[in-house]
């Protein structure tokens, strides 16, 4: 579940500082102007590779969340379709679930 969402999460960072097309009219369409599209991968892609750093994971986590969050934000604001305001959602939920079955700490804390 982890390596799904890193690999999904990763990807989409790397395409955010080749800025192909679609990637550009993706965020231009979210209300974002061009030139804030690489600060954007960068800070998914810093977050995603604390995420996969297992002693660096729970911040990564953390990271990550806020990041989906935005990404809510940002679809709500711009009235997109519910597929797209509960995309990050699902992705959130992969992220914490997937640390929760890796992550002893994390099972200690939040037992089930």
């Amino acid at each position: 579940m982890s390596a799904f969402a890193a690999l999904f999460l990763l990807m989409d960072g790397g395409m955010k500082l080749f800025k192909p097309p679609v990637v550009i009219q993706a965020t231009v369409q979210l209300g974002y102007h061009e030139s804030t599209i690489v600060g954007i991968g960068i800070a998914l892609l810093a977050s995603t590779f604390l995420y996969v750093i297992p002693r660096t994971s729970i911040l990564g986590a953390i990271l990550l969340t806020g990041y989906l969050g935005g990404a809510v934000a940002s679809n709500v604001r711009a009235a997109a379709p519910l597929f797209n305001i509960l995309f990050p959602v699902v992705f959130a939920a992969l992220v914490w679930g997937g640390l929760w079955l890796r992550d002893q700490r994390l099972r200690q804390l939040l037992p089930l």
